[in-house]
């Protein structure tokens, strides 16, 4: 029942000035039909002219392998040669690099460098990405503080990542006073617009009756909206709630099958809680349950 802060990687952006708008446009469209190669015929030309938003895009392209062969070291450059005209996404993407140590050597002072730019131009990845950051230390000195005025900053733009990461500080009472009325109404914000980790510490609140009244339905129903989105630690506490029959009619096959999908992702306890499953399991049960694992695919994430 986990609750950590979370992060925003690198992204997309189309700022189109006039006289290139209908390229980059012609480029967004083909982005979105998955036609990876037309978008970069189209932003190419105007990338190698200097324009910043075709330089980002390139930049995307290159980073994810999308109509090119994947080329960190390249994504950077664009990037770089975008962030260095003042293009807030892509001084963000850099930051994203630098931290993630993708074309370039791991570097959180370079990282939190590159961010601090694109937060005060006001992008609020980078505002939030700042706040993880100072919440962590890495870069620059821990001080939750900080990390809070980042992250309102990037929530009052609607940041779901922002909204989740100030629930963390007010549960965990970090530079405020633990208040976990305050954490559910955080987390609230996020889940509801689809946040499944705030979706899951929302859940772990409703199970605990922390700020809110215990609720194993309610929790359950969170544990789910995240479970099916693919959270890991969601779909163990999904797991345990099928195993111990509270919040809903015990079902072991289900128990095995979110602990499967968990240990899957690499969370350890489901592993474990996968194997004990197994035991109670008739063969029948468990040959069922290991075919709805392969067939398993995660869900969009839904607005409430």
């Amino acid at each position: 029942m986990k609750r950590t802060v979370v992060s925003l990687l690198a992204g997309l952006v189309f700022a189109f000035p006039a006289l290139a708008y209908a390229t980059l446009e012609q480029g967004l469209e083909a982005y979105r039909k998955g036609d990876y190669v037309s978008a970069l015929k189209a932003w190419q030309p105007l990338a190698n002219q200097g324009n910043p938003d075709a330089q980002n895009n390139l930049g995307v392209l290159y980073e994810k392998g999308q109509g090119v062969e994947r080329n960190f070291v390249e994504s950077v450059n664009w990037y770089r040669r975008a962030a260095e005209q003042g293009h807030a996404q892509a001084q963000n993407n850099v930051g994203v690099m630098y931290e993630r140590g993708l074309g370039v050597k791991p570097d959180a002072k370079q990282a939190a460098g590159w961010y601090q730019k694109a937060a005060q131009r006001g992008n609020p990845n980078a505002q939030n990405n700042l706040g993880v950051l100072y919440f962590s230390g890495r870069g620059v000195s821990q001080d939750y503080g900080q990390a809070m005025q980042w992250y309102r900053r990037a929530a009052a733009q609607n940041n779901t990542n922002a909204m989740n990461n100030i629930g963390v500080l007010y549960e965990r009472g970090l530079g405020v006073a633990q208040n976990y009325s305050e954490a559910a109404q955080w987390y609230r914000r996020a889940a509801e617009r689809g946040q499944p980790q705030a979706q899951n510490n929302l859940g772990v609140l409703y199970e605990k009756g922390l700020g809110v009244p215990r609720d194993m339905s309610v929790a359950l129903n969170w544990y789910r909206s995240a479970a099916d989105q693919g959270h890991a630690q969601a779909q163990n506490n999904l797991g345990v709630l099928y195993g111990s029959g509270r919040g809903v009619q015990a079902d072991m096959a289900q128990a095995y099958v979110w602990f499967s999908l968990a240990a899957a992702r690499g969370n350890i306890d489901a592993a474990n809680n996968r194997d004990a499953a197994d035991r109670r399991l008739t063969p029948e049960q468990r040959e069922q349950a290991q075919k709805d694992v392969q067939a398993w695919k995660p869900k969009l994430a839904a607005s409430r």
